[in-house]
């Protein structure tokens, strides 16, 4: 079975609504760490940095998603 890109946009918002922006409250973890990261990351260990790329992936991936999306719908 292969997958439509629109597929992997539903798959990618999905993502990113939950474990991009998971815990909820007071903030989302992935916005704390790159805020504690563009403010200089001092104090992070190298579980932080994990954790950093580990809530962002899917964000990244909804980018490459839509991209590759309306790429293909736009030729």
């Amino acid at each position: 079975m292969k997958f439509k890109p629109s597929d992997h946009i539903k798959l990618a918002i999905i993502l990113s609504l939950t474990i991009g922006l998971a815990p909820f409250t007071p903030v989302p973890h992935s916005y704390q760490k790159l805020n504690w990261l563009f403010q200089g990351g001092n104090g992070m260990q190298t579980l932080d940095y994990f954790d950093l790329v580990l809530h962002n992936l899917p964000w990244l991936y909804l980018v490459f998603a839509a991209v590759k999306y309306f790429r293909k719908h736009n030729t």
